[in-house]
């Protein structure tokens, strides 16, 4: 993606968030593509939200396209996060 205006100084950091669905549910992906300041990592995990607060999941390398908006699944379903509490946002 090109701009012909850098709009990088407008931001410290961008956090992409994308839903995505596996298992017949809903899930939430999150990535970090920009840090002004050290090294980022350029994974995409799980993130849930419950009554006890975030919980991120390791790297999703189980999945292709999650970005893409078009996630396809590759992997073992234990590697997701389970969601027997669903008193999430």
């Amino acid at each position: 993606m090109q701009s012909p205006v850098d709009v990088t100084y407008l931001a410290d950091t961008v956090i992409l968030l994308r839903y995505f669905e596996a298992l017949g549910r809903v899930k939430r992906a999150i990535s970090v593509i920009k840090k002004r300041t050290g090294h980022h990592e350029a994974t995409i995990r799980e993130l849930q939200i419950s009554h006890v607060g975030l919980t991120l999941s390791e790297p999703l390398t189980d999945f292709q396209g999650i970005l893409k908006g078009v996630p396809d699944f590759v992997g073992d379903k234990s590697d997701l996060l389970s969601r027997e509490d669903n008193g999430g946002v």
